[in-house]
C-alpha cells in the first residue's frame, strides 16, 4: 500500500527546510473558513484566552473541510492544519484537554508556560498513546487514553492507520502531532537546554515574549535590550538544538529581520496582517 502523504502541513513545512507560516485564530466558524481560504501552513485556535468550548471547536475544525480542496488536491491532508493552544499551564498536567482536543482530530497542540523539564515531558506524554517498554520511541511514556474514532474519521484513516501516525514528530518520523512548548518566563529560557535535551518529542519551542517581557518587569517592552536579549538567548538555544524556533507576533515590518535571524515558525495576525504572510513566504522563497 503507498504510504499517506504528510498530512500536518506545519511538519512538512519544517521537514521541508522551510519556515512554517501559521496563526493564532478565535474558535469562530466564520474566521476558520476565512483562513483556510489562506496560504498558512496552519491554524492554532485560540482557547488559553478565549473560553474552552470543545463543541465550538469541533464545529470550526468541520467547517475547515473543503470538499473541493481536498478532490483538487489528491491528498487527505488539510489545507491549512488544525491545531489549538489549550487553557492549562504546562506544569498543571491537565492531560485530559490535551486528550479532547486529540480525540476530535487536532494536529497539534500549543502548551502555554512550560518552564521545567517535568512540565515539558508532561507536555509530550499526554499527546502520546501509551505503548510496550521495549517499543520503538518509548520515552517519554505516552499518557493519551484510547478513543481513536472520531479523530482517525476526521484525518480520513483507519483507526489502526490513525494509531501508526498519531504520535509525536520528530521523534517519531511518521508522527503529525506537533508538540509546541511555549517559553514564557524567565526560568524557561534557563531550563530551556534541559527540556530539550531530556524531552524528546519537542517539535517547536514558541517564544511568549508578552508574557516574558512581564516576567522580566517590561509588559510588552519587546525592543527593551533585557527582552531581545532573552529572546535571542532563547533562539540560540533552539538553534544549538536543531529545533525550530517561533515567534507570535510577526507583522509586515519585522517578518523579513525574524527570518534572518532564523526564526522558523513565523505568527501573523489572522486578520491584519495578510500582509506580513504574504511578505515573509516570499522572503522564504515561497511564493
Amino acid at each position: 500500500m503507498a504510504e499517506t502523504p504528510r498530512l500536518n502541513g506545519a511538519i512538512r513545512a519544517l521537514e521541508q527546510g522551510q519556515p512554517a507560516f501559521v496563526t493564532f485564530t478565535p474558535p469562530e466558524i466564520g474566521a476558520a473558513q476565512a483562513i483556510n481560504a489562506a496560504p498558512y501552513d496552519a491554524a492554532v485556535f485560540e482557547m488559553e484566552h478565549n473560553p474552552y468550548e470543545i463543541r465550538l471547536l469541533r464545529d470550526c475544525m468541520q467547517y475547515m473541510l473543503d470538499r473541493a480542496q481536498i478532490l483538487k488536491s489528491g491528498t487527505l491532508a488539510p489545507a491549512v492544519t488544525p491545531m489549538v493552544r489549550i487553557p492549562p499551564n504546562g506544569g498543571e498536567q491537565s492531560q485530559w484537554i490535551a486528550k479532547q482536543v486529540l480525540d476530535i482530530g487536532v494536529y497539534g497542540i500549543v502548551w502555554p508556560h512550560v518552564s521545567t523539564v517535568e512540565d515539558a515531558r508532561n507536555a509530550v506524554a499526554a499527546c502520546r498513546y501509551p505503548r510496550p517498554p521495549g517499543a520503538a520511541y518509548f520515552e517519554p511514556a505516552g499518557q493519551r487514553g484510547d478513543a481513536p474514532r472520531t479523530a482517525a474519521r476526521y484525518w480520513g484513516l483507519s483507526q489502526q492507520e490513525y494509531y501508526r501516525r498519531a504520535d509525536v514528530w520528530p521523534l517519531n518520523p511518521q508522527g503529525e502531532v506537533l508538540v509546541v512548548i511555549m517559553c514564557e518566563e524567565v526560568r524557561a529560557i534557563r531550563n530551556l537546554p534541559r527540556m530539550l535535551k531530556e524531552v524528546p518529542g519537542i517539535g517547536v519551542v514558541l517564544i511568549g515574549e508578552g508574557d516574558l517581557s512581564q516576567d522580566m518587569g517590561h509588559p510588552r517592552q519587546y525592543d527593551h535590550p533585557t527582552v531581545a536579549a532573552a529572546i535571542d538567548e532563547a533562539l540560540d538555544i533552539c538553534k544549538q538544538h536543531n529545533v525550530p524556533c517561533g515567534h507570535p507576533h510577526v507583522d509586515s515590518g519585522n517578518v523579513e529581520g525574524l527570518l534572518k535571524k532564523g526564526f522558523r515558525w513565523l505568527m501573523p495576525a489572522p486578520t491584519q496582517s495578510f500582509g506580513a504572510l504574504e511578505k515573509g513566504r516570499k522572503t522564504a522563497g515561497r511564493g
